[in-house]
């Protein structure tokens, strides 16, 4: 399956410790090498690099891995293609404008028979069930909200509702931000931390590299880190419960739910039917 990898800062903060341990995924710890991505908001736009090389073989991934470009909210993709070519066009993540700011998406997963019915108003470029997904979820917004920007809370209620209904095709764990705040949500794999005064050291587990954050942070600096697996090996990570919806604001979660996917109830009572989709073999 894909990787992902999001953080939240409460003070503009740069991803380069985590990316490298992150990237090395795409290729040598791992296979996940068909392609990345990696978003930087600043207020309500972003900077999206995307490429349909491997995070290890891009000249683009080696800028991030050595520019520290700060941000308070950041979405990263490695890409093990379940569905979709690898071209430029199916990398994520996916960008979309809505409300007046950027949009931005990361899907890990595998949807089967995944085709909604879509307004128009967001298309997809490629052909991954990922960008269906991200256009549907912001249809499903526009006919909650209509043209005038709700409050995150809203948001989050409208997430909460659609995200089991979408996940009830296949594996579907994501990261969505659009600049204010990151809304996270599993179905299998996720895992999140907060980092946050006083700061201890951390150590990568995909590379012998080892930071001690209390030597280049301040008292006012928080992040919330969030990623498909654990990406140090001397930090308590927090596992996502099934169906678990987090929404990340000033580097630490403000709210939490746990959702009802049928699909699942159905394949603990009869795991005989249980779905095994090509993301979850990866």
């Amino acid at each position: 399956m894909c990787q992902l990898l999001g953080m939240n800062c409460a003070t503009p903060t740069d991803i380069t410790f985590s990316f490298r341990g992150f990237s090395q995924r795409a290729g040598i710890t791992s296979d996940h090498s068909d392609g990345f991505g990696i978003a930087f908001f600043e207020d309500k736009a972003c900077r999206l690099f995307v490429d349909n090389q491997s995070a290890v073989e891009s000249p683009i991934a080696d800028l991030i891995r050595n520019y520290p470009i700060k941000s308070r909210n950041v979405i990263a993709h490695i890409r093990k293609a379940t569905q979709g070519k690898i071209t430029l066009e199916n990398s994520h993540p996916f960008i979309r404008e809505l409300w007046g700011r950027h949009w931005i998406f990361a899907h890990n997963g595998d949807l089967h028979d995944f085709n909604p019915p879509l307004s128009g108003r967001f298309t997809p470029v490629g052909n991954t069930d990922s960008e269906r997904a991200f256009c549907y979820l912001l249809d499903q917004l526009v006919e909650a909200f209509g043209y005038e920007e709700p409050s995150l809370e809203q948001i989050f209620e409208v997430l909460e509702k659609i995200s089991p209904q979408i996940a009830e095709y296949g594996t579907f764990n994501y990261c969505l931000s659009n600049g204010k705040a990151l809304f996270s949500y599993a179905i299998t794999k996720l895992h999140w931390l907060v980092r946050e005064y006083p700061f201890n050291q951390a150590h990568l587990i995909d590379l012998d590299v080892e930071v001690d954050f209390s030597q280049v942070t301040t008292p006012e600096d928080r992040v919330a880190v969030i990623t498909t697996e654990p990406l140090t090996h001397n930090e308590n990570w927090t596992a996502y419960q099934p169906g678990e919806m987090i929404l990340f604001q000033h580097g630490e979660p403000i709210k939490k739910a746990i959702t009802h996917v049928e699909r699942l109830k159905r394949e603990q009572e009869n795991p005989e039917i249980k779905r095994i989709t090509r993301a979850d073999q990866y």
